[in-house]
């Protein structure tokens, strides 16, 4: 039974639909899986199995929704009603909202049994989930790797076969990145894509999204989350047919530029190196256009720029969880990195912030002109292999530093942030080293349909989702 949560979330919803299984059942089978290695793995940071189960009693045979029954987990930055709400941080306390996110109440909507809440690093600050709440999450590929961050929590309990697939966000890489470190799909949407409401506004790094194990399942779980909601600031153009009906077509021949140019100065491992020229080839075995690019970012050392930027929201994060908690923030309730981060962003004026919003977008219109020539663009996914526990540590003597370790080791992401471009990680290799090695291409704006066509095609060719660590097989 352990198998049925290694399947497609469609597939397993038919399964419910045509009475061959219980929604019952088959949450039963993914609180099972979730017992037995939470303990390794500390996916979870919230469990409720009485929710969860109460909601699959209500789901019958015949039932019209797309997802209905199937298990899901919710990265514990998003409002699940009834549930924690601690972003990963002391400072929210016991806060548990009384209303759903937009994007949660999209996927209830759809018919999905929430689970859970999933771990992440306090404030999605950090390419990796080791808060000093509630410890790290841990790589079922090798227990002593992260499996990323922020979603790293989302990315464990979907490699680990505890949940078919689970949400996520990324304001940095924080959806990619957990997807190489773990082997799965991770596709961080178009700016204004997918509602941030209803607490949120417009956001301009932060993104929500899902990780599975399948292109087809990310291209119709984007169908469920997008689309505007009342009240929206902005929104991204809806496509012209569903996601997954273009995904499932094949995307014509492409030009593809490549590059390992960083945004920030970094270090390329060489396995990630030649994943990203193996993947070049087989695209130009498909009968694409490929060729290599000099990317209008290389030589641009961003971080100090995008560490504003998205430092600001952080500390808007901050004072969220002070106003909900009743608490003030204080270094005995926020990390050291977060506290660095919160002080820093006092000590700045609303015009510094926005100077860095505008210097990101100036550079932002350099990089989206590169797609004028090319359809897509593909880049490392990772500069290195996925880092060991506690390689990058929030509350280290010197969290900065940690902050621009934390760089280097994904210098290829958060530019597709500050552009607000679809990029995508997918698990196209196994390293010699025997972890999950992936690749990232990025689309044009408000692109996913081509990006996700182009993806399920590298999966045709190069399928990956029978690729499961050990312990998926106990």
């Amino acid at each position: 039974m352990t198998d049925l949560l290694l399947r497609p979330a469609g597939e397993l919803a038919a399964l419910v639909r045509g009475g061959e299984l219980s929604a019952r059942e088959l949450t039963e089978v993914s609180l099972r899986r979730i017992e037995a290695l939470q303990p390794s793995l500390n996916a979870f940071v919230h469990l409720d199995p009485d929710g969860a189960l109460a909601a699959a009693d209500a789901v019958g045979p015949g039932d019209p929704r797309p997802f209905a029954g199937v298990p899901i987990a919710v990265k514990d930055t998003a409002a699940v009603a009834g549930m924690p709400l601690t972003m990963g941080s002391d400072l929210f306390g016991g806060y548990t909202p009384s209303q759903d996110a937009f994007v949660v109440r999209r996927l209830r909507d759809a018919g999905f049994v929430i689970v859970g809440k999933t771990n992440m690093p306090e404030f999605g600050i950090l390419p990796v989930s080791e808060p000093r709440r509630f410890g790290p999450a841990r790589n079922p590929w090798e227990s002593e790797r992260t499996p990323g961050g922020s979603s790293g929590g989302a990315a464990a309990a979907v490699a680990g076969g505890l949940v078919p697939l689970a949400h996520g966000s990324d304001g940095g890489g924080s959806i990619r990145i957990p997807a190489a470190c773990c082997g799965l799909v991770g596709l961080k949407p178009a700016r204004g894509r997918i509602s941030r409401g209803p607490e949120g506004g417009d956001d301009f790094l932060v993104s929500d999204g899902v990780l599975t194990r399948t292109v087809a399942e990310t291209a119709e779980l984007l169908d469920v989350l997008s689309g505007y909601e009342a009240g929206d600031p902005t929104w991204a153009p809806p496509p012209e047919e569903p996601f997954a009906a273009t995904a499932a077509r094949e995307p014509g021949r492409l030009r593809i530029g490549v590059t390992t140019d960083a945004a920030i100065p970094a270090a390329l491992d060489p396995l990630c190196e030649r994943a990203v020229f193996d993947a070049a080839e087989l695209l130009r075995e498909l009968g694409h256009e490929v060729e290599e690019v000099e990317a209008p970012w290389k030589g641009e050392d961003v971080l100090r720029t995008f560490a504003l930027a998205f430092g600001t929201p952080i500390a808007t994060g901050i004072h969220f969880g002070a106003t909900v908690s009743g608490r003030e923030p204080s270094e005995d309730l926020i990390e050291p990195l977060s506290w660095i981060m919160w002080k820093g962003t006092r000590d700045r004026s609303a015009v510094d912030y926005l100077l860095a919003r505008s210097r990101l977008t100036v550079l932002a219109r350099r990089i989206v002109a590169l797609w004028n020539r090319y359809d897509a663009v593909l880049v490392p996914a990772l500069a290195q292999r996925p880092v060991r526990i506690g390689d990058i540590d929030a509350c280290s003597a010197e969290p900065w530093e940690d902050f621009r370790r934390s760089g280097q080791f994904t210098p290829y992401t958060a530019i597709f942030n500050s552009t607000g471009q679809p990029a995508i990680s997918v698990p196209l290799f196994q390293g010699d080293d025997g972890l999950p090695l992936g690749v990232q291409l990025a689309g044009r704006p408000a692109g996913e349909g081509q990006l996700l066509a182009l993806a399920a095609q590298l999966e045709a060719a190069r399928p990956w989702a029978d690729r499961h660590p050990e312990l998926t097989a106990a």
